[in-house]
């Protein structure tokens, strides 16, 4: 304990005069600045020689990237540097439960809802709510131990670099990007859905049909790039002022949804809960990995450690309690939905305020469409605030250009990174449909939770230069056995014939996987904050995660396969050259400053003698 203690205060006093540093450097340099140093300062694109050179060594480059781990105080100090003003630390544990809570509710329960209870699940729906909030809260508990230790504005992307190494990280990062910017769009589209539904019963009304342009992107939305450029202009106006609006709104909003339940109870007819598996057991995970998208937006709170006062007591109160209370919430809200309208007759785009017209309750059906409105541009405004700090941190290790990483010096949030992020959703969004978004998006979210639940047991059961070799292919034999006993239940499962030995088999082989890990020693416990039954939950998080995604269309994978290839070229022909030069030249650093100490320290020898 005293050793943690003694690093943390550590890494303030360095953050502290690294601050100092920063600020007196920006105040010398324009924050609006477009020169090529400040978005290609390695050495790798000064000319076009040395840009030919650095191809020319891409494979040596690559294994070396392959297996570079970062550390703790490389993502907690010395990246910091790169955005030249500190973030301001100003948010506590309440900030952060209405954080969650705004940036989760209403991201997914007022529009996947109804589109997957119509399609997928039926009746059923609330049991795949309860199937992805049990696979979310397994994620919360590793999302929290890691922010707890490490308190910075990567959330994933850091934690991920720290124990899995750089291409993991650059793996996940590219699928965070695609996140944020698919996620974004989706609440750009379903905004503009629920506030047409307020002026015509037609979900569509305001938007521009283009029969020329294939379907799914032939509906363009102007109402939603509006709504995402003022809503993320707030964002950019500071973290504080952002945070106060979040949660005066959220508690209107929880008061809503208290009076949907109940109304939605009072109202509704248990034999429209007949058929309960219209699609059967298939359609209930189908629709699990959907509306695991309601589920989302607590990462992005996570990325707020930064700016969190006092992240061993602020963040496992914020994350955990709110998301265990959003679960039993989710759970309430689907089972009154399918309780007051037939699972056939329900509204795709804007289910809530439909329902409520129908039942002849119209003043109702306001008063949801502006709950549901009002959940929608918080979780954009929380999720303005966690995309722009995960670019921010992905811009600091130089995986993209540096210049997203500039913090502002009045507002002190990342605008260059805001705007980019913002720009790109925009866009999205005024082309691409709700349906042709939500796979995507679930899929990148899945993978990445999938990862991290990973990183957690390596992070448990391997220290460099502390586990024993022996130990260390123990463990990963043993990982091996969860993981690819994970994906096979998810391919019987898609599968005709279900055949239960296969389930038998694959079950066995994830036990003796995690119990087998369980036998082994954790070299690394954290001090204040742990996730409880270590392997079991993280083992059993790894395989939800991978059922969920094994659960997606075959459109979901092809989608992810390519835009993660075309992140791919971007890292083979920039990233790997980029992050390459910034390592070695802090190794120079490291060196110099080695022989600087060493040099000082015999002079100073000489002199006593």
């Amino acid at each position: 304990m005293e050793e943690s203690k003694s690093f943390r205060s550590n890494v303030s006093l360095l953050s502290a005069q690294m601050g100092l540093t920063a600020a007196e450097t920006s105040s010398e340099r324009s924050y609006w600045r477009w020169s090529k140093k400040d978005f290609f300062p390695e050495q790798s694109f000064q000319s076009c020689s040395d840009y030919r050179k650095a191809l020319s060594q891409t494979w040596p480059r690559l294994k070396d990237r392959l297996f570079d781990r970062s550390s703790e105080t490389t993502e907690l100090v010395e990246l910091r540097k790169e955005s030249e003003i500190p973030m301001k630390k100003c948010l506590t544990w309440w900030d952060l439960i209405w954080l969650s809570f705004g940036s989760v509710v209403g991201s997914g329960i007022f529009t996947i809802t109804g589109q997957e209870a119509h399609n997928d699940a039926g009746p059923s729906i609330v049991l795949s709510y309860a199937i992805s909030g049990l696979s979310a809260l397994l994620s919360v508990f590793c999302y929290t131990e890691f922010s707890v230790e490490i308190p910075v504005a990567g959330g994933s992307f850091s934690f991920l670099r720290i124990e899995l190494g750089d291409f993991i990280a650059f793996i996940a990062a590219s699928n965070i990007l695609l996140e944020a910017i698919v996620g974004a769009a989706g609440l750009g589209r379903s905004w503009s859905s629920y506030f047409a539904s307020l002026i015509k019963d037609d979900s569509d009304f305001l938007r521009i049909y283009v029969k020329s342009f294939a379907d799914g992107f032939n509906l363009l939305d102007p109402i939603a790039v509006a709504v995402l450029l003022i809503v993320n202009g707030i964002a950019m106006s500071g973290t504080k002022k952002a945070s106060f609006l979040n949660w005066i709104s959220s508690i209107v909003s929880a008061m809503v949804i208290v009076f949907i339940i109940v109304v939605g109870f009072i109202h509704g007819k248990t034999k429209n809960l007949v058929p309960f598996f219209p699609y059967g057991a298939e359609g209930v995970f189908r629709a699990a990995a959907v509306v695991y998208w309601s589920y989302t937006g607590f990462d992005m709170v996570a990325t707020m450690a930064e700016e969190t006062k006092r992240p061993s007591r602020d963040i496992p109160v914020g994350l955990v309690g709110s998301m265990s209370m959003i679960t039993v919430i989710y759970c309430l809200m689907s089972l009154t939905l399918t309780m007051m309208q037939k699972y056939t007759e329900i509204d795709v785009n804007a289910p809530y305020s439909v329902v409520f017209d129908k039942i002849g309750m119209k003043w109702a059906k306001y008063l949801v469409s502006i709950c549901a409105l009002k959940g929608m541009t918080t979780s954009m405004l929380v999720g303005s605030l966690g995309q722009a700090r995960y670019t921010t941190q992905i811009a600091r290790a130089h995986m993209i250009p540096p210049w997203l990483a500039l913090v502002h010096p009045k507002t002190r949030t990342p605008v260059n990174a805001t705007l980019v992020v913002t720009i790109l959703s925009a866009i999205v969004a005024f082309f691409t449909s709700l349906d042709v978004l939500s796979s995507v998006f679930s899929f990148s979210t899945l993978f990445i939770f999938m990862l991290m639940a990973v990183s957690l047991l390596v992070r448990r059961y391997y220290v460099k230069d502390v586990t024993p070799k022996w130990d260390f292919v123990k463990f990963l034999a043993s990982l091996l056995l969860v993981i690819c006993a994970s994906i096979g239940v998810a391919a019987i499962w898609n599968t005709s014939s279900h055949e239960w030995t296969g389930y038998a088999v694959c079950g066995a082989i994830w036990f003796m996987g995690t119990l087998a890990m369980g036998f082994l020693p954790q070299p690394q416990t954290p001090k204040v904050w742990a996730v409880p039954f270590v392997p079991w939950l993280p083992s059993l998080s790894i395989a939800l995660n991978l059922f969920l995604i094994g659960s997606l269309g075959y459109q979901a994978f092809l989608r992810f396969f390519i835009c993660s290839a075309v992140m791919l070229i971007y890292y083979v022909f920039v990233g790997v050259h980029a992050t390459y030069d910034v390592a070695h030249q802090d190794q120079k650093q490291v060196s110099m400053e080695d022989g600087t100490d060493s040099r000082k320290e015999q002079c100073s020898t000489n002199l006593v003698e």
